[in-house]
Order: structure tokens, then C-alpha cells, then sequence
């Protein structure tokens, strides 16, 4: 490196100048001196002023800064809450209320603001969970129909000879199915004559119950029933067809009357047009009321299952009574026999099966009360009434 030498001309300076200098070496020239450490006096010199400067440049910041702290700090609790202001119920619009449920209320000091901050709640109509989960269609309702309570039921039976003197004093046949016992059980003991009063050419034998003897000396009486065989007939081989079954006083076949008003009346008349896509209204081979499904409440507080194969009980020509069956007003029955309750005939008639389930206080008796409604196929529950369900229409 190559060091530029300022020249030192002693004659130019004053006595205590020259005493500063003489402190550093020179090489003397005729009448001159160069100093070899000038640059490096210079550099220190300038570092010197520099921090010398900084020193006091911080000095006077740590002191401003101080004081301006202090000074912040008396008008703190003057100007926060206009800086902040606080929430309050002017400050929300009315129309658009917070939808938070536990809003700031308008009393509490601006000046002393919670440390933390709240934590954000949104909206519940914005969260998933606000919205109802998706349920499944539920099954028809039996309230559908209406509830017929405090009806008297007595009991009947497949095979059973009321009176053979009437022409419905006999359950060898019902009014929809012409060999009702023979398709019920599938036992043939031979054919009731022409000449009889019910049922005749009907093929006999077949008992819902106890059977015994032959020919004119054949008879069928009911039994008990229990549950731990479901309620089907303890002396019989398995029914063909549903043991759970009743009658109701409206003949939509072969009663004129019912037969003519059936599409006007009968509530699920236009839905079975519709699923079978034939309107059977005038059709005298097909019945609305076949099969149908009946939910009936018996004295035991049970709830059972039938489904309508006859029409009854009915004295003379009533089985076309309408506004008891249908009628949403709980009307008693028009007919008045048949009955141990002296305010109202007998309503309905229930299979053995359907006597022990809903337990009846007699086998064959004419004063038990049942509450009864009409239901659809889809609303009847598991049970036994569905071990053996009737499907066959209208037999001659």
C-alpha cells in the first residue's frame, strides 16, 4: 500500500502547535516535515466525534421517550374509550339484532376492557348443526281411521253352526268365501246338503276348534287359546289361512245396499282402484272389505291384529251400517241383538285366536268390550297375526 505524506512546514505553525506535533514522528525535509500517522489522527479523531454524537443522540431518546410514556399514561383513562368504544344497544342496528346470546351489556366500563379477548361464537345459522337432520318417511299412522271405543264383541268361529235353521246361523262358509272352512283348514268330511238353510253345497269339516261326529251329527266348538303357540288351534292342523280374523256389520258384496254406496264410504276404496289399477266399484266378484286389517284393543289392555272375512253380527238385514263402521263420530252399532250390555247391540265378532289374545273373560260370551280402528297393511307390527296372512278374494 501506498501511504500519501502530508507535509509539516514548522515555520508556519505557532510554538504550541509545534509542541503537538513534535509528539509525532516526522521525516524532515528541507524546511518541511511529513507525517506518516496524520491519516490515522484524522480517522481516530472523526470515530471519536461520531460516537461521542451517538451517546448523546440515545440519551435524548430514552429521556423523550419517558416522558411521552408518562405523559400516555395520565390520559389513558380519558381517551380509551373513544379509541374502543364499546358495544352497546345503540350501536346495533335494531332490524339486524347480534345473534350471539349473551351480548355485552351497555353498563360495563369501557376503560377496564378484559385482557383476553372473547372467544367468536358463530351464528347458530351458520353451523351445521343448526339444521334438522333428515328423517325417514314414516309408516301410514293408524290415527288414519277413525277409533270405534267400548264396543261389544262376542265370538265366532270357522266350522261353527250357529243356527242351522238361519241362513247365516252357520260359519261352514262366510259371505266373501263359499268354502270358507275347507279353505281354512283343507279338511273335507263331505257337503252340506242343497236343502239347508246356511251354507248349502258348502263343503263341511273343516273346525276352527274341537270337531267331533259326522255328517248331520258334526259339530265344531271353540277352545282356549294361549300364547306360547301363538294363539293357533291346539287340536287342528295349521290353519291355510289367518286365525286372527273378524267380521264387521257392512257387506260390500252381497248386501245391495252397502254394495251400491261401497265407493262413497269405504275410505281406501279409490286408493285399491288405483294400486290395482282397475276401478272395482261395480264389480260384485271383488271386495274392498276382504282382508282388510283391523287394530283392536281388548279388555286386557292388548293390542291385536285381525283381518275382516265375514260381515256381522248383524239381526236381519243390517250389514250395510255404515256410520258405525266408517263413521268418525264412535256411533253404536245399528243392530242391538246379540249382546250382554243393555245399551248397545253387539259390534263385532272375533276369531278364538283373537279372543285369547286380547283376553276376553269367556270363550263364547256376549259382554266383552273392545276398542277397534281400521289400519293399513303397512302399519301392522310383527306378531302372530302375521304367521299366516289371508290373500284369496271373493269365492263363490
Amino acid at each position: 500500500m501506498t501511504h500519501h505524506l502530508a507535509v509539516y512546514d514548522a515555520a508556519a505553525f505557532s510554538p504550541a502547535d509545534r509542541l503537538i506535533h513534535a509528539q509525532v514522528s516526522y521525516v524532515y525535509v528541507p524546511n518541511r516535515y511529513v507525517t506518516q500517522n496524520m491519516k490515522h489522527l484524522i480517522t481516530a479523531l472523526v470515530a471519536v466525534a461520531l460516537l461521542a454524537f451517538g451517546g448523546f443522540a440515545t440519551i435524548s431518546a430514552v429521556q423523550s421517550s419517558h416522558k411521552s410514556s408518562y405523559q400516555a399514561g395520565d390520559r389513558s383513562s380519558s381517551t380509551s374509550t373513544r379509541a374502543t368504544p364499546a358495544p352497546s344497544a345503540s350501536s346495533t342496528p335494531k332490524a339486524t339484532p347480534a345473534p350471539t346470546s349473551t351480548p355485552t351489556p351497555s353498563n360495563v366500563p369501557a376503560s377496564t376492557p378484559s385482557s383476553k379477548p372473547a372467544p367468536s361464537t358463530p351464528a347458530p345459522a351458520t353451523t351445521a348443526a343448526s339444521a334438522p337432520a333428515p328423517t325417514a318417511a314414516p309408516l301410514p299412522v293408524t290415527g288414519t281411521y277413525p277409533l270405534h271405543t267400548n264396543i261389544v264383541s262376542t265370538t265366532f268361529w270357522v266350522g261353527e253352526i250357529f243356527n242351522a235353521s238361519l241362513s247365516d246361523g252357520s260359519q261352514v262358509c262366510s259371505t266373501y268365501n263359499g268354502q270358507w272352512a275347507l279353505q281354512h283348514t283343507g279338511v273335507n268330511m263331505g257337503t252340506t246338503p242343497s236343502s239347508a238353510s246356511g251354507c248349502p253345497g258348502s263343503t263341511y269339516g273343516g273346525c276352527d276348534g274341537v270337531s267331533s261326529g259326522t255328517g248331520t251329527n258334526f259339530t265344531c266348538a271353540t277352545e282356549q287359546r294361549v300364547a306360547s303357540n301363538g294363539y293357533f288351534p291346539l287340536h287342528q292342523p295349521k290353519p291355510l289361512q289367518n286365525p286372527f280374523y273378524l267380521d264387521l256389520p257392512y257387506d260390500d258384496v252381497n248386501d245391495s245396499v252397502a254394495f251400491a254406496q261401497r265407493c262413497n264410504v269405504i275410505p281406501w276404496a279409490a286408493a285399491d282402484n288405483a294400486k290395482t289399477g282397475v276401478n272395482h266399484c261395480a264389480d260384485s266378484s271383488y271386495s274392498y272389505m276382504k282382508n282388510a286389517w283391523v287394530q283392536i284393543t281388548g279388555p286386557n289392555g292388548g293390542v291385536c291384529y285381525g283381518q275382516v272375512e265375514d260381515a256381522g253380527p248383524s239381526s236381519g238385514s243390517l250389514y250395510h251400517d255404515s256410520a258405525y263402521v266408517f263413521g268418525a263420530n264412535n256411533a253404536r252399532p245399528a243392530n242391538k241383538s246379540f249382546s250382554g250390555d243393555p245399551s248397545q247391540g253387539a259390534g263385532m265378532d272375533v276369531s278364538p285366536a283373537l279372543n285369547g289374545c286380547l283376553g276376553f273373560a269367556e270363550l263364547n260370551g256376549d259382554n266383552d268390550h273392545v276398542s277397534w280402528r281400521f289400519v293399513d297393511r303397512a302399519s301392522v307390527p310383527a306378531g302372530p297375526w302375521l304367521n299366516v296372512v289371508t290373500t284369496s278374494g271373493v269365492t263363490n
